[in-house]
């Protein structure tokens, strides 16, 4: 009984705390809408292509006739070897991707949002120089997925803020 007093009680205070879903209105709303009016600017690289790719994916495909944005990216690719052995050897790797992202009003020429995302991955360096490389591409394509998520995140919060409500 206390029990569900106490959850009913708690939702109660949740309604009254102006709490809305980002996403309201399904693929019509407000933040669902403007997330297919942004233009992803081509990213240099394979990593930058993936990276495309999966906002391109994401935001909803592309639509460029709409465009009210323009996203513009740069990445940070890089792999930093440590866990030494004696002979001198890298054992581990640590692939590390990071962009910085603007978004920009395209009426205005106004960078609205000015943001970075990013993430890293653990890779082991074993004998076959092949593994190795084949380790690194498949953090490469994760990692890229990562900061993909992040940027439309990032991207539809700032939406679901400083759009005005319908």
């Amino acid at each position: 009984m206390i029990r569900t007093l106490f959850l009913a009680f708690g939702l109660a205070t949740l309604t009254a705390c102006g709490l809305q879903p980002m996403y309201a209105g399904g693929a019509s709303g407000t933040v669902a809408t403007s997330l297919r009016s942004i233009q992803v600017q081509n990213i240099p690289g394979k990593g930058g292509w993936l990276v495309r790719n999966a906002l391109v994916s994401k935001l909803g495909g592309e639509s460029n006739a709409t465009a009210a944005y323009r996203l513009d990216v740069e990445l940070d690719d890089n792999i930093t070897g440590f866990g030494i052995r004696g002979d001198r050897a890298t054992t581990r790797e640590r692939r590390t991707l990071r962009a910085r992202y603007r978004l920009i009003d395209l009426s205005t020429g106004a960078v609205v949002l000015d943001a970075t995302a990013g993430s890293d991955a653990g890779i082991d360096v074993v004998s076959s120089q092949y593994a190795t490389i084949a380790a690194e591409q498949t953090a490469l394509e994760r990692l890229t997925g990562v900061v993909a998520d992040q940027i439309v995140s990032r991207l539809a919060l700032f939406i679901a803020r400083t759009a005005p409500a319908r």
